[in-house]
């Protein structure tokens, strides 16, 4: 048979639907079909999958798939071998003996685990795992999401218990089941599945038993062997259905198989996938790169030979930041409106957009910044913060490329770019623009599915090695080469770091939010009220400004600029009393202020002496700002007058003799 008879099918098993697709020599797709599943959201911040209709969704795509490709002249028989490729860190848990998932799928996204994460992160030994497999402690890793299952569902600790506990990630329960489950029993997971569990140490691609032992369950638990992920035998046949004894030969996942089929195969070389958020991994070589700048260390592939390892940096606001645009602002009504928006204006008008919806990931991780929009004037208009959104993710792109050339000491030479934002000619020239090199955008967005392929199609001969695949899906391709110099592009990024560092501190800790509410209920403040020459001082609660300072043996406290200040001896106990009017403005009280217990003390008329000694706002404090704080006219009066005296003192302060020098 010729080689141009020859195909390979690609099973793409990702978060929301399944694909199956067959690709000719050329890594062109002649037939495909898709089918979404059912999501299961049982509690907020949990998400599962239905293990078995995972496998059923395979099924029909293949079904249909094939039916296609027979109805367009083909022969289901010239489909030689079968790729897959899979969300990653989705954990599914079964019984050896009976090949019956025991719990639905815990999925990626998951964040149930949260309290096992602490725990686990209070263990001796716990801040050395990075170092051995590559990954922090998270929710994200499968290991945390077996945890909990072992802990909550009684189902899956009996079979610990007993021994017949088979753990896998989603390529693992799809390659048993396509096999036929128990019978077959064919159970191997590929390198860079194996690479998310935080079971394997990164540098040997095995299982580490100071791993296993960390997470209790060294011995107890029925693993996946660990296998390349193109192999001509490790991943047995299709049991059944359309395309029965049809070999599996090509395991990766998604990521993985997004930058083999982006051709990512030499150091330096890295793709960005643009969906709701952004993945970028960047080949580092064959050995393994543990970051300084939070990024993950994985393995990239493992087509023969030693594993290429990656660099991975991960946005969280992508295409969901257009959707913000769509939805709650009601800029359009399309999501690919947002591109003729963006262009209906030359620049972003001076606005950059900071979209830290739930804090900023790679290289930034902080928790406490919020989505923020700066340099928004009477100018603005809808298309300069469309074109501010588009940037946002540019930026973020530029931060983590950057970081992961400081790592890994190899420079980028061309971004290869996918999913649906890189649809937008605007979004991938400002992409180039940014990181001041091309960015290249197949004709056919199919990568991650032509990965799988890859890796199938090498270890059946379709393609005989890295060569051969150079020129696939690259005719019709665009290529965006930089607009603005390195240097204009460095002014731009500089104002995006430094919006990055003023959209921070939004998010107040609980232990910060405890300490503010009790500052409300328990903090007293002075309220001087006058009688002839007596002053009676009363605690009483207020939300209004206080400072207090040392001055000698006294304590000054100044009360939100009342008219009247009391100087405190040691003790607290008044021993002058100042006044800068006759008329005291009265504070306003969060308590009853008749209930609280009050001292006198004897009035004086205020002097410049003790005027000297006071600390008032520094001259820079923009003075509308004070001015919004206080809740009547008397006190803004009575401030602008407190500013006065502060500034008829400095300059007394100045007026010093002149020092004659001979």
């Amino acid at each position: 048979m010729q080689s141009a008879e020859i195909f390979v099918g690609s099973i793409d098993q990702g978060t929301t639907s399944t694909r199956f697709l067959i690709f000719d020599r050329d890594g062109e797709p002649v037939a495909s079909h898709q089918v979404e599943f059912s999501q299961i959201y049982p509690h907020p911040g949990w998400h599962e999958h239905d293990p078995l209709e995972l496998v059923t969704s395979v099924e029909t795509c293949m079904k249909a798939a094939v039916d296609k490709f027979e109805s367009a002249g083909h022969n289901r028989s010239s489909v030689k071998s079968i790729g897959i490729t899979n969300q990653r860190e989705t954990t599914i848990v079964w019984d050896h003996e009976t090949g019956e998932p025991l719990y639905n799928g815990i999925v990626w996204t998951d964040t149930r685990s949260q309290s096992i994460v602490s725990e686990l992160k209070q263990k001796p030994g716990a801040a050395q795992l990075q170092a051995i497999c590559g990954l922090p402690l998270s929710t994200y890793s499968s290991a945390t999401k077996l945890l909990w299952m072992l802990t909550h569902v009684p189902k899956v600790r009996d079979a610990f218990d007993r021994g017949t506990l088979a753990f896998g990630t989603v390529d693992s329960w799809l390659v048993y089941r396509l096999n036929g489950g128990a019978a077959a029993n064919v159970f191997v997971s590929d390198s860079t599945n194996a690479s998310r569990t935080m079971f394997v140490n990164l540098e040997t691609v095995r299982y580490d038993e100071n791993l296993l032992n960390f997470f209790g369950i060294r011995g107890k638990i029925h693993l996946p062997r660990i296998v390349p992920s193109s192999d001509p035998e490790a991943y047995g046949v299709v049991a059944s259905g359309v395309l029965e004894s049809v070999p599996i030969m090509g395991c990766l996942g998604d990521q993985s198989a997004a930058l083999v089929g982006q051709k990512g195969f030499s150091p330096g070389m890295a793709k960005n996938t643009y969906g709701t958020g952004c993945f970028l991994l960047y080949n580092v070589g064959d050995k393994p790169v543990f970051s300084t700048h939070g990024l993950l260390a994985t393995v990239a592939y493992h087509l023969g030979g030693k594993p290429v390892y990656a660099l991975e940096g991960s946005i969280a606001v992508a295409g969901s930041g257009i959707k913000f645009l769509q939805n709650n602002l009601e800029f359009f009504s399309e999501s690919k409106e947002v591109n003729d928006l963006a262009n209906s204006v030359e620049d972003n008008g001076g606005c950059v957009f900071v979209t830290a919806f739930s804090g900023l990931f790679a290289p930034y991780w902080v928790d406490d910044a919020k989505g923020t929009i700066f340099g928004i004037t009477q100018y603005t208009q809808k298309g300069h913060i469309a074109r501010a959104t588009l940037e946002a993710t540019c930026f973020q792109t530029k931060a983590i490329l950057d970081a992961m050339e400081q790592d890994s000491g190899h420079t980028l030479s061309e971004l290869a770019v996918d999913g649906g934002m890189s649809n937008s000619d605007l979004a991938m020239q400002t992409q180039a623009d940014f990181i001041s090199i091309p960015a290249y955008r197949p004709k056919m967005r199919e990568t991650t599915a032509l990965g799988a392929a890859i890796a199938a199609g090498l270890a059946i001969g379709m393609w005989r090695n890295f060569a051969e695949l150079r020129d696939i899906n690259r005719a019709g391709g665009t290529v965006f080469e930089p607009q603005i110099t390195p240097q204009e592009s460095a002014v731009k990024f500089r104002e995006w770091e430094k919006a990055v560092q003023m959209s921070r501190g939004w998010v107040i800790s609980e232990k910060s939010q405890e300490e503010v509410e009790g500052a409300k209920n328990n903090t007293t403040r002075t309220l001087v009220k006058e009688s002839r020459d007596r002053q009676t001082v009363s605690p009483c609660h207020s939300h209004l400004y206080e400072t207090n300072q040392i001055m000698g043996n006294h304590k000054l406290s100044r009360f939100s600029y009342s008219p009247a200040y009391s100087i405190l001896d040691g003790e607290n106990a008044p021993m002058e009393t100042h006044h800068l009017s006759k008329q005291v403005v009265p504070l306003r009280s969060n308590s009853d202020t008749k209930k609280a217990p009050c001292v006198t003390a004897t009035v004086k008329e205020i002097t410049q002496t003790s005027i000297g000694e006071i600390k008032f706002p520094s001259s820079k404090t923009p003075l509308v700002s004070f001015l919004s704080d206080m809740s009547s006219p008397d006190e803004e009066d009575l401030y602008l007058e407190l500013r006065k005296v502060e500034i008829l003192q400095r300059l007394k302060a100045l007026q010093k003799p002149k020092i004659k020098c001979y």
